[in-house]
């Protein structure tokens, strides 16, 4: 079953991938079963926001006020980050209010 990112999704990590902190290197990786990804800074920020709560609209808000940067900047970037991730199964989306 594909989930569509949409405004009212909201994005969370599963059981098993977690964000790390990887104090040898000084960077910030997600982790995942057999899996690993160094996050830069835009990655890091936007997964700091990830609660399972908020949708992807409001995480676009947060990092717009911010980092005081143009909505359609910070849209792109969340959407397009979002997406690679979901596709890899190592963010998975709630889709309240998401058409069916």
């Amino acid at each position: 079953m594909t989930h569509r990112l949409n405004n009212a999704s909201v994005p969370f990590l599963p059981r098993g991938v977690r964000l790390h902190d990887d104090r040898v290197r000084g960077i910030r990786v997600l982790l995942a079963p057999e899996r690993a990804m160094q996050l830069d800074a835009v990655g890091d920020a936007i997964l700091s926001e990830l609660d399972g709560k908020r949708s992807v609209a409001e995480v676009i808000l947060i990092l717009c006020q911010r980092y005081q940067a143009p909505v359609e900047q910070i849209e792109g970037d969340v959407r397009d980050f979002l997406t690679g991730l979901v596709d890899r199964r190592m963010v998975h989306l709630s889709c309240v209010g998401a058409e069916p």
